[in-house]
């Protein structure tokens, strides 16, 4: 969809004209609603053109030349007003870039302080942004770098321990990105530096810290934590709203560490579990509310660790009973209504 301040502008003539014509029917209607409410009967043909009817009338003249003239000046100051306009963001879209282009650099160099500092140079970059389509493209490269292979620790041996610091550096790097994610994802929709309803690709990312969604949004956008791997910290998804848009969580590991989706409230869109492995850790719905939208956990495996429906209310999410299996697994808490057999 073409940005709102592309520049769009009549030609001069065109625009003049059209001016005019609009004036034209204008003053007309006004003239004529005044015949209709002085009620005038006619006008007296046979009167002579005396001196002050003449200056009336030469007046008259002068004035409708005026507000020609002001009708004029008019156009020309809004299409200067509009090209102005049109400079200032493409400058600011050509400064965005070149800051772009540097971030990119930071994020990319061998230093983990430099990449540290592309880090929030790319998110002060993405707040900052003059359209929805750069502020995306600078949220899609802090995804891709948490894409990118991040080998296991070498260990703290004294033969290691230069590469033990680097890997505890880059891993701060990791960290630092999945916290400003969550951050901005908590700020109200519409306010500045909030990133609710831009898409967000975590998929295969390993989410070993604490990383905050709580009260966050989901409407309108993908977001996707497909075969990512949660295995430490606590990642919190209490009273979230899933309301629009697209949830994936297919695939996931489930493995260590605490999820907590307590409060939230699923009533529209679509949110998958498909394929999702709960092995270890404690995955916590306690209160949620599924109310709408599609909740599925077709061929997720439960396998260990604790999960846990208490309080939740609603229907129960689509295919969890079948994935559960009977009997339902001691590591798995459900609402007395949702092990009836109507349920």
């Amino acid at each position: 969809m073409p940005d709102a301040r592309e520049l769009r502008l009549w030609q001069v003539g065109r625009a003049l004209t059209a001016a005019f014509v609009a004036a034209i029917v204008v003053a007309g209607g006004v003239f004529y609603g005044l015949v209709v409410v002085l009620d005038f009967r006619g006008i007296d043909k046979s009167a002579k053109l005396d001196a002050n009817t003449l200056f009336d009338l030469v007046k008259l003249s002068f004035g409708v030349v005026a507000g020609a003239g002001a009708l004029v000046a008019l156009i020309v100051a809004y299409r200067r007003q509009r090209v102005d306009e049109a400079g200032a963001h493409r400058e600011a879209t050509r400064l965005h870039t070149e800051r772009f282009t540097a971030a990119v650099e930071q994020l990319g160099s061998d230093s983990p302080a430099v990449c540290l500092g592309g880090v929030h140079a790319l998110a002060g970059l993405a707040d900052d942004a003059p359209d929805g389509a750069l502020r995306q493209t600078c949220i899609d490269v802090l995804c891709a770098y948490l894409q990118l292979p991040f080998g296991p620790d070498p260990g703290d041996g004294r033969a290691d321990q230069e590469e033990h610091h680097r890997y505890l550096a880059l891993r701060k790097v990791r960290h630092t990105i999945l916290r400003l994610i969550g951050d901005h994802y908590r700020r109200p929709a519409g306010t500045y530096r909030s990133w609710q309803g831009c898409d967000l690709d975590l998929s295969d990312v390993t989410v070993d810290c604490d990383m905050n969604f709580s009260g966050a949004v989901f409407s309108g956008a993908t977001v996707s934590f497909s075969r990512a791997t949660f295995s430490h910290g606590h990642v919190y998804f209490a009273d979230a709203t899933f309301s629009g848009g697209e949830v994936y969580f297919i695939g996931a590991a489930f493995s260590g560490g605490n999820v907590s989706f307590n409060g939230a409230t699923f009533s529209g869109g679509a949110t998958f579990f498909g394929g999702a492995t709960f092995s270890g850790g404690e995955v916590d719905f306690t209160s949620a509310v599924f109310s709408g939208g599609d909740v599925i956990f077709f061929d997720a495996e439960f396998s260990g660790g604790t999960v846990n429906f208490d309080e939740a209310t609603g229907r129960p999410p689509r295919l969890l009973l079948d994935a559960l299996g009977t009997p339902v697994p001691a590591s798995v808490v459900l609402p007395p209504a949702w092990t009836l057999p109507d349920a």
